[in-house]
């Protein structure tokens, strides 16, 4: 869908740059749009290697696991149905603290882990999980702490102040979470899952 509606997009440039007489536009637009993208993308290189290279410091450090040990009781309230100790907890908890950290790249994996581990214990393999859905509704607007990927975008397109944006990613993703939580309980209560 997305896809015809950027050819759209590219096809109605190309008419109306034909119609006004000034096809040379449209190619002058796409080089300097694709200039300005490998200008970001390199200014992203230095700065995603070294937010990155932090969170795994952290990460081996030993802190996504200590905040995944921490999380565990509010795991255990949003999972009930998920047995204690079983390989989707742990994946789980994982997958949350790594986003929280700022950890994507290591976030996908371990999120990938833990829905195939949720469909090994669906009994409908049709339908999702109530814990399914829980984690799909956290996980996509999961708590950041350090949001490094927009950091080093704003970085890489010249903000004197990249990491402003901290204090209102955070709060963001905190609103934004609680109502996930909020919104995954009443549908539960309503639908009886």
């Amino acid at each position: 869908m997305l896809d015809r509606i950027w050819l759209l997009f590219f096809l109605s440039s190309v008419g109306f740059s034909l119609l006004a007489g000034r096809p040379e536009a449209v190619t002058f637009a796409l080089l300097k749009a694709s200039e300005e993208a490998v200008q970001l993308a390199f200014g992203l290189i230095g700065t995603m290697a070294f937010w990155l290279g932090l969170m795994r410091i952290a990460e081996e450090a030993g802190l996504v696991r200590s905040l995944a040990r921490a999380l565990t009781p509010a795991f255990r309230f949003l999972f009930p149905s998920v047995p204690q100790g079983d390989p989707a907890e742990g994946a789980i908890l994982l997958n949350i603290a790594a986003n929280i950290l700022g950890l994507g790249n290591a976030a996908t994996p371990l999120g990938l882990k833990a829905i195939r581990r949720l469909q090994e214990l669906n009994p409908y393999p049709e339908e999702a999980t109530p814990a399914m859905c829980t984690f799909l509704a956290i996980n996509t607007c999961c708590v950041t702490l350090v949001p490094s990927t927009i950091i080093a975008a704003r970085t890489a397109a010249g903000s004197v102040e990249p990491a402003v944006i901290v204090i209102p990613t955070f709060l963001a993703t905190l609103v934004a979470t609680m109502v996930a939580v909020v919104a995954d309980r009443i549908f539960r209560c309503r639908w009886g899952a």
